[in-house]
């Protein structure tokens, strides 16, 4: 079905091709300065450290719902093996076979296409089954740290998890702002929670991956008013599943990704986040969320770190 209307003219407003150079690669990565760096320093406080990561596991979230994308495949291909004759040192070595949007991830800018494009007009067809992506490849990311803040939409709502129809607006994400009680700035990478992710964590994936609450169509454009530098939240598809608009598949992936040029994660597990943030009554922190540099990959496992 061809995008409609409202698609582009969202993309009309959130556009930022040429922003950066038409030889640009990163999107709103431009936006983590040195400056903004250093800002983000001081919102380590206590130096309380907290994982965002799901474990890499052969019973890990994916259902099959999308083919290719295996959970990780682990393969022990040495055991205790004593390479240089009896007695010498023995080594234990591995192997993984997954999908790069398995657990925890990023997705890259190339992750998705519409009208033939990926991020700042080059054109889809660059990338291919060989190499992968030509463009904007994950391994072009470079290191993710900045000022993270949490904006626990659930919380927000008096919930520990979100219905499952539930579409989070821009008005959710101011909600979730005056929880916190900080304005989102420049730089800044968003975390959503939703609390979706609950329900992985209890066991059930099936009812985690679907039906799903999730990003609506309106958010892109606050993220690009905010001028955030990432987002990632606690679902397998980040937007709302099934999509609000009937047949209207990832519309907020394409204005993220390709519109704007902004990176976008998922399966981020921000339980122990959220319930740390309200102990402290502060949703800031400085976050590593760094890529694995998979060359023309079009996203990758992350294990990001929050650091209070």
């Amino acid at each position: 079905m061809p995008l409609p209307a409202e698609f582009h003219d969202i993309a009309k407003r959130v556009n930022n091709w040429g922003r950066w150079g038409g030889a640009d690669e990163i999107g709103t990565l431009n936006l983590i300065t040195d400056e903004v760096v250093r800002s983000a320093a001081a919102a380590i406080r206590t130096g309380r450290r907290i994982s965002l990561a799901l474990p890499l596991r052969q019973d890990g979230v994916q259902t099959g719902l999308i083919p290719g994308r295996v959970n990780p495949l682990h393969t022990m291909v040495a055991i205790n093996q004593e390479l240089f004759g009896p007695g010498a040192v023995a080594t234990s070595d591995d192997v993984v076979t997954m999908g790069l949007q398995t657990a925890t991830h990023w997705d890259a800018l190339p992750h998705v296409s519409h009208s033939g494009k990926i991020y700042n007009g080059r054109t889809a067809d660059t990338i291919t089954a060989h190499g992968g992506a030509a463009f904007s490849g994950i391994e072009k990311t470079g290191p993710v740290v900045s000022r993270g803040v949490l904006l626990d939409v659930a919380r927000a709502h008096g919930m520990e998890r979100l219905p499952n129809d539930h579409a989070v607006s821009p008005e959710d994400l101011d909600a979730a702002e005056e929880l916190a009680g900080i304005r989102v700035k420049a730089g800044d990478i968003v975390l959503i929670r939703t609390g979706q992710i609950q329900r992985y964590l209890t066991g059930d994936k099936d009812a985690y991956a679907f039906p799903s609450p999730g990003l609506s169509i309106r958010t892109p454009e606050w993220f690009h008013a905010r001028d955030i530098a990432a987002v990632a939240n606690d679902t397998i598809t980040f937007e709302i599943f099934p999509p609000e608009i009937e047949g209207l598949w990832l519309p907020v992936h394409a204005l993220d990704l390709v519109e704007m040029g902004l990176l976008q994660g998922q399966n981020w597990n921000l339980e122990e986040l959220s319930a740390a943030c309200a102990a402290e009554s502060r949703y800031d922190f400085f976050l590593c969320a760094t890529p694995e540099p998979v060359v023309g990959g079009t996203g990758t496992p992350v294990a990001p770190v929050a650091i209070l």
